[in-house]
């Protein structure tokens, strides 16, 4: 997904990028539900809303950080999600930290020191902190994934509606700033950003149904080495021993996260 996104970002902003992403998906996951005879009826929209605008800005922001940093660094400062997830825990849930969620925290945010530690003497500093930024609303998102999950809602349905809505938004920011049918040669790569999204986000949701938790939190980290390949080949990325070190570290700190149990912090 992200080698098409950067390909893509050559002739189409950020938002066009999106809005084919959001499409194909919600076309995709359309057909899904035709094909099983589902009904997107709800009682939860506000919560879908919820998770929708989240999910929408973290994407948007993503994108846009993969537009502006090496492929594996976009992804990595994306990955800290699960380190912004336990932090919205705390903030949303009055959840009480452990000394094990305080050591994630603090690996992660070391790592992350790291990776921005070169951006702030490059041109590269703006698009680090958006991509650091996209990471926190994903983390907020999957705050809210699960909230819908303990509400009984199918992933399916949650799909579904982040889709819909992230494509009504980019729809209308690509209507204010101005709309172009995208180059034939561009085609490919917008479609592809979306289907491999989808598949990605399909495939990554039957894992955390079908499998062990950790072992799919620790495999879907593997994304980090296969941008760091895919950004070499196709763009001759390189990435320092200090970067690898950083990476190493916020995945760590991601996969310490995973594993961490929460309790609500008891009233005084």
């Amino acid at each position: 997904m992200g080698v098409c996104v950067k390909f893509a970002a050559e002739h189409n902003e950020s938002g066009e990028i999106v809005l084919w992403r959001c499409i194909v998906a919600l076309v995709i996951v359309s057909g899904f539900m035709l094909l099983r005879r589902h009904h997107p009826r709800t009682d939860h929209l506000r919560s879908h809303a919820f998770r929708s605008l989240s999910g929408f800005s973290a994407l948007f922001l993503y994108f846009y950080a993969i537009t502006q940093l090496p492929l594996a660094t976009a992804v990595t400062l994306n990955y800290t999600s699960p380190i912004f997830f336990v932090m919205w825990q705390m903030l949303l849930r009055g959840v009480k930290p452990s000394r094990f969620a305080l050591i994630a925290l603090l690996l992660g945010f070391m790592g992350v020191v790291l990776l921005l530690r070169p951006a702030m003497d490059s041109d590269h500093l703006y698009g680090a902190l958006i991509g650091l930024v996209s990471g926190g609303l994903a983390g907020l998102a999957y705050f809210h994934i699960r909230e819908l999950g303990s509400l009984g809602e199918p992933e399916w349905r949650t799909v579904f509606y982040f889709s819909l809505f992230s494509a009504v938004c980019a729809l209308l920011w690509v209507g204010w700033r101005g709309f172009h049918w995208p180059l034939t040669e561009d085609l490919g790569w917008l479609i592809g950003a979306g289907a491999f999204a989808t598949g990605a986000q399909l495939s990554l949701t039957r894992a955390y149904k079908s499998g062990k938790t950790l072992l799919s939190n620790a495999l879907a980290y593997t994304t980090v080495i296969f941008a760091s390949l895919f950004g070499g080949i196709f763009f001759g990325e390189r990435i320092d021993l200090t970067g690898w070190l950083a990476i190493g570290l916020i995945i760590t700190s991601g996969v310490l996260a995973s594993r961490i149990r929460f309790t609500k912090a008891k009233a005084p």
